[in-house]
């Protein structure tokens, strides 16, 4: 390669390097050494194109290429414009993607709902010094919710030690990090600064009353707490469950039927998790009351169980199927623990069908939907199923493929029934709600962190007792991975993305584009 040829690329790059140095200065890292040093090299280097050049000046106006520096620095100049136009718009938009796995940086379905539901403007207060570890994230939360609703959602941060009225006020433990959520009169304190738990306690601040569940016990139900559980089963409790009913604003009591002659009337629901004794006529009558006259009742069993409830199941249109519901198509490894992506139409499911999340049930029992010998005013929908592989497996221990006799086809899994009750007396509600699902362990501790099963009984409850904004998808457990990284970082990654980078693209574009010119 001759010096001329040489000089007219190092020109050509230096022509780059000075146009793009008011870039460097305005846009991208606001650095004027920066600036002055690519200004410099640039002039140095149209320098050398001079020097190497120069006995080229007088032929340039016959030339066919006499106007190409013009045109490059124009062109140049151009493509510079469009990147300032560019940023400018990204800034006063400031549009965001996010791209991550999890999708950490998107707020939840249920979120958005609490934040758009909420009735007045709630401050969050965050008492956590900027030194703390946890401050850059609930910052950034905190900036979440701010940007999507800023005429219900403010928030602050304040140093407990300079503000003791409001520690006071408060009852903030001395070093303890906590968000403080006030609404009017009201106020919440939480401690985790997760989306989850904020989300959940602006659903409790926001709450009018408490929906009490009962859980119906006194049969071998799944226990509530863990100290209720047998010692060679820790985890065979619904303790999760109940840590989720309460951070939502649900009430969880344990119930027995034995001797009562009514449900409480302050019940919101009633569920049954899991009985493996039967039910006395007593009772079967008190429950069989409690839904003619507009009761809400979540109805969990396991393959296997008896307890005496399918006479009042078979009046809102159910019958539970003997053997083990499974599918050889859809499964994970074992054709009894049944994935399913078959919903209905129903509003329960609903938020799952649009994700397309799949439920993982354990050793399901199938549902058959009845349409005769109804109690007046029922109807009946299914919710969950199989895929058309699924089958009735009535001998689990000796194969695992469908048999002469067994049931096939998609299998129910999970249904939803209404009654009218309109008409009842001494009624609860206008209309009985019913959900039976073929599944109890699904609500067991172990698997409680599968968030569409979470979200299937959660939104289950939310339909059952009519709150409508608590059918959703709530966040997830999201396992969040951060780079720490301060300002001179991030002002070294910014200048080399949109500056150095795309400036080396053009450059070696350019030198590309003048070889084949000089062919």
């Amino acid at each position: 390669m001759n010096a001329t040829l040489l000089g007219r690329y190092l020109g050509a790059f230096g022509l780059l390097l000075l146009l793009s140095s008011p870039f460097t200065l305005f846009v991208t890292s606001g650095n004027p050494i920066a600036a002055g040093v690519k200004a410099a090299v640039g002039i140095a280097l149209l320098g050398v194109y001079l020097a190497t050049n120069l006995k080229h000046f007088g032929k340039l106006a016959s030339h066919r290429s006499s106007f190409f520096f013009l045109r490059t620095g124009l062109t140049v100049f151009a493509a510079l414009l469009a990147l300032v136009a560019l940023n400018y718009v990204a800034f006063q938009k400031s549009p965001r993607w996010d791209l991550t796995k999890g999708r950490i940086h998107t707020l939840a379905p249920q979120t958005l709902a609490t934040l758009e539901a909420l009735p007045e403007k709630v401050l969050a207060i965050g008492f956590v010094p900027p030194t703390h570890e946890s401050y850059g994230l609930l910052d950034t939360l905190f900036q979440r919710y701010r940007a999507q609703a800023p005429e219900h959602f403010e928030y602050t941060f304040k140093d407990a030690r300079r503000s003791p009225d409001l520690a006071a006020k408060y009852q903030l433990k001395e070093g303890q990090a906590s968000v403080v959520l006030v609404r009017g009169e009201a106020h919440t304190t939480l401690q985790a600064v997760s989306e989850q738990d904020l989300t959940n306690a602006l659903i409790k601040l926001n709450a009018v009353g408490t929906q009490r569940v009962y859980f119906v016990t006194g049969h071998g139900e799944w226990p509530l707490a863990k100290d209720e559980a047998a010692p060679n089963d820790p985890g065979a409790t619904m303790s999760e469950l109940r840590r989720q009913l309460l951070q939502e604003g649900y009430g969880a009591e344990a119930m027995y039927l034995a001797g009562a002659t009514d449900v409480p009337r302050d019940a919101s629901l009633v569920i049954i998790a899991g009985a493996r004794a039967r039910f006395t006529t007593p009772e079967v009558e008190v429950l069989r009351k409690y839904l003619a006259g507009g009761g809400r009742l979540l109805y969990f069993t396991d393959a296997g169980l008896e307890d005496g409830l399918g006479g009042l199941l078979a009046e809102y249109g159910i019958q539970l199927d003997e053997g083990i519901a499974a599918d050889a198509q859809f499964n994970s490894g074992n054709p009894y623990v049944v994935l399913s992506r078959f919903y209905s139409n129903h509003a329960m499911v609903l938020p799952l069908r649009q994700r397309g999340l799949n439920v993982e049930l354990p050793t399901p029992r199938s549902l058959t939907l009845l349409r005769e010998g109804l109690a007046e005013g029922v109807r009946v929908e299914p919710v969950v199923h199989t895929s058309q592989y699924g089958w009735v497996e009535t001998k689990p221990e000796e194969n695992a493929v469908p048999s002469d006799g067994e049931k096939t086809g998609q299998l129910t899994l999970v249904a939803a029934i209404v009654r009218d009750t309109k008409s009842a007396a001494n009624k609860r509600f206008d209309e009985a709600r019913l959900v039976v699902m073929g599944d109890a362990e699904l609500l067991l501790d172990p698997n409680w962190g599968h968030e569409p099963n979470r979200n299937l009984v959660m939104n289950a409850l939310g339909w059952a007792s009519n709150q409508v904004t608590k059918v959703t998808l709530r966040p997830p457990d999201r396992e969040v991975s951060t780079l720490e990284l301060d300002a001179d970082d991030m002002d070294h990654i910014r200048f080399i993305s949109t500056d150095l980078l795309p400036l080396t693209m053009m450059g070696l574009g350019l030198a590309i584009w003048l070889t084949r010119r000089n062919k």
